[in-house]
């Protein structure tokens, strides 16, 4: 199950469960597409879009709530 991150790594932006805006890599690095990265900048990995979770699946499985930040 996707730990559903709550905001971009890089710049902070809330990204809510149900947003489109978001790219995820295989490691679960979470970031906005308005920071227009390449790959992810944590592993180097490949950046996919993550996919939404809504209605029933967001109550029974809820997004993460602990924000994490890329250091420097």
């Amino acid at each position: 199950m996707l730990e559903m991150r709550p905001n971009c790594e890089l710049c902070n932006a809330d990204l809510p469960p149900d947003a489109t805006n978001v790219l995820i890599c295989s490691l679960e690095c979470t970031f906005c597409t308005e920071c227009d990265l390449d790959k992810c900048p944590n592993c180097g990995g490949l950046l996919s879009p993550r996919p939404t979770r809504v209605g029933a699946w967001v109550e029974k499985y809820p997004a993460s709530t602990k924000r994490v930040l890329k250091q420097g």
